[in-house]
C-alpha cells in the first residue's frame, strides 16, 4: 500500500506545479462579476439593477453603494422568508437543496441560511484544494493511505418542505465524494446518529478499527471525542490507539486558545492546519506550514469585503451601522482587525458573517481570525476584542502553566459599580485572586484603552475557575453540542445571569 500512497502524494504534487493562479485582486473583480450576472435575473438582482450595475466603470465601488449590509435576520426578512417558502429566484437562480442550521453563540432558535448546488460545489473544489495544500506540508507518502476522521454535526439531515436541513458540517459530510468514502470516518452509519454522546461513545468504540491519519473538527469538541476514546480504551494518549495520526485540520474558531490542553492528549507533535467553514461557505484554509495564517478561497464563489472593526462602526447587537465605510481587498492592510462581509453563490449579499478577522500578508490575501464582532467588550470603554482576550488567556496559561481552554466574561455592577466578571475554564486549582490581577495586568499592557477604563469607569476584576466541561454542557442546554458551534466569549448581563444559575446547578 505504500505504492499507492506515493501515487497520491505524487498526483498531487504534479497537480499543484501545473496549477497557475491569477492573484486574489484580480480573483475576486471576477468572482464579483460572475456573482451579479449569475442572480441579476433573481429578484434581488432585479431589485438593485444588477444589470446597470454590471455596465458600470468600477463595479466594486457600485456594489459596495448600491447595496445595503445585510445580517441575517435582513435578509431573511426581506428576501429568504421567501425562499424558505419555496419560492425560486429569489436571491440565487433556482432553489436551495439545503437550509443550513446555525444557532450561533446567542440565542436558541436556529438561523436557515440558504445552501445551493452551487455552494456545495464550490465548498467541495475547495476541500480539494485544501488536499492539494498538502503536498506543501512536507509529509510522508503513508500518510496519504490513512483515514481521516471528520467530526462534525450528524448527516442525519432533517426533511422540512421540500428541503433538507442540518449543520453545514452534516451536510458537506453528506456530499463528500465517492472516491473519498473509503478514507472518510466514522463512516456513513455513525455519523448519521443525532445524539451527541451516543455518537462520540460509538467512535470510542470503534476507534481501534480504525487507522487514522487526519482529523477535522472544532477544537473543543474534538478534544472531548479524544478524552473519550483514550478513556474507553484507558490509555494515556491518543496516538496509543491511533499511532500514524500527522495532522489535525481545525475549523471555525482560532486553534490557539486550545493548543496547550489539545497537545496534552497527544504522544507526539502533529502538523496542526486551520481552516474557515462557516455555515456560509468554506473562506479560507491555510496552504503552507511557515505560518498560522489561512488564505482567502477567493477564487471559488465567495465575493470579500472589510469593514474596520472599530466601535464608532459597530452597533450594540454586532451589526454595522449603514455609514461603516467597507473595503476591497486591495484597499485592507496588515495587522487591523476587520468585520467580515461576504456576498456568495448562495445568494447572500453584502452579508455580516459576525467574524472579525487580520490580515497577515495582503499580498497573499492570509488572515487569521481574531474575534466575533458581538463578542466585543465595552460597556465602560474598554474596547476588549477576543483577540485580546485569547492572548491574556494564553499569557496566563504560560505564567502559570495551568490550561484553559475555555473562557467567558462579562460586565456586571458589583456594589453599583463596573466590573469585569471572568469565568475561566480550568482543571488547575490556583487562587483566583492571582489570576484576577494577572489578568488585569495583561489587558492593561495589551491596551491602553482597557488601561484608561480601568482607572474611571472600570473598578475590578473578578475571576472564577469551573472546569472546561461545564462549558460543554453549557452547549449541550442550548442544543449546540457538537458540530459547528462556537461558545459565546462575552455576555450580557441577562445572559450571565442564566449562565451563573447553570454554573450554581453544577456544583
Amino acid at each position: 500500500m505504500a505504492i499507492l500512497g506515493s501515487l497520491i502524494k505524487t498526483a498531487i504534487e504534479l497537480k499543484d506545479s501545473f496549477t497557475t493562479e491569477e492573484s486574489p485582486i484580480a480573483s475576486q473583480k471576477n468572482v464579483l462579476k460572475k456573482l451579479l450576472e449569475e442572480s441579476k435575473e433573481t429578484a434581488f438582482g432585479k431589485y438593485y439593477a444588477f444589470s446597470e450595475l454590471l455596465e458600470t466603470e468600477n463595479l466594486q465601488k457600485s456594489f459596495a453603494a448600491s447595496i445595503p449590509y445585510h445580517d441575517y435576520h435582513k435578509m431573511k426578512e426581506d428576501w429568504w422568508c421567501q425562499t424558505q417558502k419555496g419560492k425560486a429566484d429569489i436571491t440565487w437562480s433556482g432553489k436551495p437543496q439545503y437550509f443550513a442550521l446555525s444557532s450561533g453563540t446567542t440565542g436558541k432558535s436556529s438561523k436557515r441560511i440558504p445552501v445551493t448546488e452551487a455552494m456545495i460545489e464550490a465548498i467541495r473544489e475547495t476541500g480539494i484544494k485544501q488536499v492539494g495544500a498538502l503536498s506543501n506540508f512536507n509529509l510522508p507518502s503513508e500518510f496519504f493511505e490513512k483515514e481521516i476522521m471528520m467530526l462534525g454535526s450528524s448527516t442525519n439531515l432533517n426533511k422540512r418542505d421540500e428541503f433538507l436541513e442540518g449543520e453545514i458540517s452534516g451536510i458537506s459530510a453528506s456530499n463528500i465524494p465517492f472516491w473519498f468514502q473509503g478514507y472518510y470516518k466514522p463512516g456513513e452509519e455513525i455519523a448519521q446518529i443525532d445524539d451527541w454522546d451516543e455518537r462520540v461513545a460509538t467512535i470510542a468504540k470503534n476507534a481501534k478499527n480504525w487507522d487514522i491519519g487526519a482529523l477535522s473538527g472544532i477544537p473543543s469538541w474534538m478534544e472531548l471525542m479524544l478524552k473519550e476514546v483514550i478513556s474507553y480504551h484507558q490509555v494515556d494518549h491518543i496516538h496509543e490507539v491511533w499511532p500514524n495520526l500527522q495532522v489535525y485540520t481545525s475549523g471555525g474558531v482560532a486553534f490557539q486558545p486550545y493548543e496547550k490542553s489539545f497537545n496534552a492528549l497527544l504522544g507526539k507533535p502533529i502538523t496542526v492546519i486551520d481552516t474557515y467553514l462557516a455555515s456560509e461557505g468554506f473562506l479560507a484554509f491555510q496552504t503552507r506550514p511557515d505560518t498560522t495564517a489561512m488564505r482567502l478561497v477567493t477564487d471559488n464563489g465567495i465575493y470579500f469585503e472589510f469593514v474596520p472593526f472599530e466601535p464608532d462602526y459597530i452597533q450594540e447587537d454586532g451589526s454595522l451601522v449603514e455609514e461603516a465605510p467597507s473595503l476591497t481587498l486591495e484597499e485592507v492592510e496588515e495587522g487591523k482587525d476587520y468585520v467580515v462581509i461576504i456576498s456568495t453563490v448562495s445568494g447572500a449579499w453584502r452579508y455580516i458573517i459576525g467574524d472579525t478577522i487580520a490580515f497577515t500578508d495582503v499580498s497573499k490575501a492570509e488572515i487569521k481570525i481574531t474575534g466575533r464582532t458581538k463578542f466585543f467588550l465595552n460597556v465602560v470603554g474598554s474596547q476588549l476584542s477576543v483577540n485580546k482576550m485569547e492572548k491574556a488567556v494564553q499569557e496566563m496559561e504560560n505564567e502559570f502553566d495551568i490550561k484553559i481552554p475555555e473562557f467567558t466574561v462579562a460586565a456586571v455592577k458589583i456594589d453599583g459599580e463596573y466590573h469585569h466578571h471572568w469565568y475561566l475554564g480550568t482543571d488547575a486549582t490556583i487562587d483566583e485572586k492571582k489570576l484576577a490581577n494577572r489578568l488585569d495586568e495583561a489587558l492593561s499592557e495589551a491596551n491602553k484603552n482597557y488601561g484608561v477604563a480601568r482607572n474611571k469607569s472600570l473598578h475590578g476584576v473578578k475571576v472564577t475557575t469551573v472546569p472546561p466541561e461545564v462549558f460543554h454542557e453549557w452547549s449541550g442546554k442550548n442544543k449546540k453540542k457538537g458540530g459547528q458551534v462556537k461558545m459565546e466569549k462575552v455576555m450580557k448581563e441577562e445572559k450571565f445571569k442564566e449562565w451563573e444559575d447553570f454554573v450554581a446547578s453544577m456544583s
